[in-house]
């Protein structure tokens, strides 16, 4: 494909598919700012428990709200997801399963692991709750 001056255009997101590692790698990037944010949220319901029961109350009633949870349970999600993804890194550091057979593989077990130990982490918190 060229342009007018003949030069080749380079590929871009709309003709290109970026492989699975490329999107887990943007999405561990994207995870570790969220994580940032949500723990923001943690801190002001840590400082409303501080400050007394009326500012914790309001809190609670916010992350107990449906918004709340659907927040707490993506903060969740993605502090799993970048766990996981974080030991895969460890092993590419050390320099093991470079191999794309490897990397396929552990893409996936990466989503599995976190999806599982976000339902997990969920049924457990709901069935004490």
């Amino acid at each position: 494909m060229a342009n007018g001056s003949g030069r080749p255009l380079s590929p871009h997101l709309q003709v290109y598919k970026l492989p699975l590692t490329a999107v887990m790698s943007i999405t561990h990037r994207i995870t570790g700012v969220g994580l940032a944010v949500g723990t923001l949220l943690l801190v002001w319901w840590l400082v409303a428990a501080a400050a007394g029961p009326e500012a914790f109350a309001r809190a609670q009633g916010f992350i107990g709200s449906f918004f709340g949870l659907l927040l707490m349970f993506g903060w969740s999600a993605a502090l799993y997801y970048h766990l996981c993804n974080g030991v895969r890194h460890l092993v590419w550091d050390a320099g093991k399963s470079f191999e794309l057979t490897d990397a396929d593989r552990n893409n996936k077990v990466v989503l599995g692991a976190a999806a599982v130990l976000t339902v997990l982490t969920w049924i457990v918190g709901l069935a004490v709750w």
